[in-house]
């Protein structure tokens, strides 16, 4: 696929949708956004914008595709598959403004938040309210739930409680022309149409950009214990958890 630059008449027209001062285009920044954790990649964008609003993200996508400008969405910069670098140049789409958690829902269980909050600052104000969202990447200090989103991240936790895609109920994207759509729903059975909430998830920011997530969330456990245990062997280990499963405990992290 063929990619055009970005032009000083576009980058004007993007000024005048989010503001001069959420854009973007010193080398310092360009360098900071053109790289990630993944080591020895360096894909420096041709400009940064900080947008605040789906309406803006929709105006900059439709301007966007309309000249063939590629845009890649990014939030924390903390990922190691190079998902939120713009290999081909163009828009870095930071979201790190959409920051802000809207609902939380305690009697059914759910939350509503922007792509933007940091999954540990999510985390501990749900554990004030006696409720947990068990994903745990070893990034959720920095990372962000949309990243979460897109690279469907897990962590330890995951052997008992899965993945992220295993907590997304719904979701608000815009799409690369400008449609801003809401998938999902906040039913648990929710089974009509296509599956696009899934579809997303995982898609590394290539489908669409999120602005909201719904999420289904868990009663906080009431005990936490850790074990740690030395084994002579890598075998005798193996084995071992082979044995914890089939004795049909699942313990709630579990790593070598």
């Amino acid at each position: 696929m063929t990619y055009n630059r970005l032009t000083p008449d576009l980058t004007s027209r993007i000024s005048a949708i989010v503001g001069p001062d959420a854009i973007f285009t010193d080398n310092e920044s360009l360098t900071i956004y053109g790289k990630d954790e993944t080591e020895d990649l360096k894909f420096p964008p041709d400009i940064v914008v900080k947008p605040t609003s789906a309406k803006q993200i929709s105006e900059i996508l439709k301007l966007a595709n309309q000249h063939r400008v590629p845009v890649t969405p990014r939030g924390g910069g903390t990922g190691l598959s190079g998902g939120a670098l713009a290999v081909h140049g163009g828009i870095c789409l930071s979201m790190e403004k959409f920051n802000h958690i809207l609902e939380i829902d305690e009697k059914n269980f759910q939350a509503i938040v922007e792509p933007g909050v940091v999954t540990q600052t999510f985390q501990e104000e749900l554990e004030k309210r006696g409720l947990c969202y068990p994903p745990d990447p070893a990034s959720r200090g920095s990372c962000h739930l949309g990243g979460n989103l897109a690279e469907c991240s897990g962590g330890p936790r995951a052997v008992k409680y899965g993945v992220t895609k295993d907590y997304v109920l719904g979701l608000e994207v815009v799409l690369p022309t400008g449609e801003v759509i809401n998938t999902g729903g906040r039913t648990l059975k929710n089974v009509s149409g296509y599956n696009l909430t899934q579809l997303i998830i995982g898609s590394e920011g290539t489908l669409a950009v999120i602005t909201k997530i719904v999420f289904r969330l868990i009663p906080l456990p009431k005990l936490r214990k850790v074990m740690l245990v030395a084994f002579s062997s890598l075998e005798d280990a193996a084995e071992t958890v082979a044995e914890i499963f089939q004795r049909g405990v699942t313990p709630s992290a579990l790593e070598l």
